[in-house]
């Protein structure tokens, strides 16, 4: 045989063989995984929001991708832009260091508002209080808005509300949604004209929540509208 055949008996080598072996499979089945979560995080944009237009993007490998729709069922909303970043579960070497970084997949989607959108006028916040202080996602106006704490989920939350009309559009969507555990901030941001979602994009979950989030939208849209109408009637401004 050959000069180093005593080492094919050691217990290093079968080690070796057997990391080998965890690496391909882990690869294998991590790569399918993360298939399977971005196919049911962004197809369903499209039925979701019935779009014209739209594009997706991959950012990141087989760990990122951004999507960009033009919805044609929502009146408020001229562009949705979502970033969806996934765990390298095909590399199982890097995926505890993802794990200890990033903790989890995320979708972050931004609605860029229209003409009818920005009659919403009042921010507003609902945020996981664990994941607020994670890097990156503070507040900027928080100094400036009422905060109080609330459960939903089994997870605590904060909710930010410029009044009690915004505090009651935080209310109205967390009944709408129910207790969902995927969620970790939602919001409207007036001064960005935009509104914004964070979602954990759990297998079978995307849709639902893209669906609550935009009749909510519109439904805030629509309550701000009518509330703007009435101010301007009065002569009291009109601010929502």
């Amino acid at each position: 045989m050959f000069q180093y055949e005593y080492l094919v008996y050691t217990p290093a080598f079968y080690f070796l063989v057997a990391f080998t072996l965890a690496l391909t499979f882990g690869y294998i089945f991590g790569r399918r995984f993360n298939r399977r979560v971005v196919m049911t995080a962004l197809d369903p944009l499209v039925q979701v929001f019935n779009a014209r237009d739209q594009q997706f993007t991959n950012i990141g490998g087989q760990t990122g991708y951004h999507a960009n729709i033009v919805p044609g069922n929502m009146r408020s909303v001229r562009r949705i832009d979502t970033t969806l970043t996934i765990l390298p579960r095909q590399s199982l070497l890097y995926l505890p260091i993802s794990l200890l970084i990033r903790r989890f997949d995320r979708m972050q989607t931004f609605f860029v508002f229209n003409k009818r959108g920005t009659v919403i006028r009042e921010e507003a916040h609902l945020i996981d209080s664990r994941f607020e202080k994670m890097m990156g996602n503070r507040i900027e106006n928080a100094a400036s808005l009422n905060r109080e704490d609330v459960v939903w989920g089994g997870r605590k939350f904060h909710l930010y509300s410029a009044s009690p009309v915004s505090r009651k559009w935080i209310q109205n969507l967390m009944n709408r949604m129910g207790q969902v555990d995927t969620v970790r901030h939602a919001g409207v941001i007036p001064g960005e004209e935009r509104a914004y979602l964070f979602l954990i994009p759990k297998v079978g979950t995307v849709a639902d929540r893209m669906t609550e989030f935009r009749d909510w939208l519109e439904e805030t849209a629509h309550a701000a509208s009518g509330r703007h109408a009435e101010g301007a009637e009065s002569g009291g401004g009109g601010d929502a």
